[in-house]
């Protein structure tokens, strides 16, 4: 019994000391990208937009229509931790960076304070790559957010989609739906893309690139 009330003060301590000394969040704000629209809710390019909508689920955070081509919500890190936008821009992929700069405008962040997620036909299926920075590669969406924001300095979570067919143009691919058999690992893909995400809010994005990129090895 002592032991359990000891586990219960500190555990109370912990909480109360986050409620008055709150601790600024790593990321604050998760953008992901894709395409709106029903004709594209299950296409590999909106991998992006189902990690958000997980998030938003965990944290019973509702995503509302933003002030600009976005829809918005604030998810509630817990206490003491303050909130981290999620974001879902409406302007179809290869125009993102036009929402992306209206939410930094909006919200007076940095490009360092946001967390981009995107498919890659470049990675396996199912694999998660993270990283600070770097160049667009063939992402015609992380693209146009550089352009638009005028820096490659931001950080970005890559899930892979799996390679295009030789015989698919790879502008067909990304539009094209999971399979039957991805579809059945793509519900613990998400999961541990959110978590991905979460990780790097709560702690930073160094700790999340060494605990899901390592997984890939």
């Amino acid at each position: 019994m002592a032991r359990f009330s000891f586990c219960a003060c500190f555990n109370l301590t912990i909480i109360l000391i986050r409620f008055y000394y709150p601790t600024t969040l790593s990321i604050s704000c998760i953008i992901g990208l894709g395409n709106p629209g029903e004709d594209y809710i299950e296409t590999r390019h909106n991998i992006g937009f189902m990690v958000i909508d997980e998030l938003a689920r965990r944290r019973k955070c509702k995503i509302k229509p933003g002030k600009g081509s976005f829809y918005i919500g604030r998810m509630n890190m817990g206490p003491g931790r303050g909130n981290a936008l999620l974001v879902k821009p409406t302007t179809y992929m290869n125009r993102s960076g036009i929402a992306v700069k209206q939410v930094l405008d909006n919200e007076e962040l940095t490009s360092g304070d946001i967390l981009i997620i995107v498919d890659d036909f470049e990675l396996p299926f199912g694999q998660i790559r993270i990283r600070k920075t770097g160049s667009a590669g063939s992402h015609n969406g992380l693209n146009s957010v550089i352009e638009r924001i005028e820096t490659e300095d931001f950080p970005r979570l890559r899930i892979g989609i799996g390679t295009p067919p030789a015989n698919l143009d790879p502008a067909e691919y990304v539009l094209s739906p999971f399979s039957r058999a991805e579809r059945e690992e793509l519900e613990d893909i998400i999961a541990r893309a959110a978590d991905a995400a979460e990780t790097a809010v709560l702690e930073n994005i160094d700790i999340a690139m060494n605990i899901y990129n390592a997984k890939n090895e």
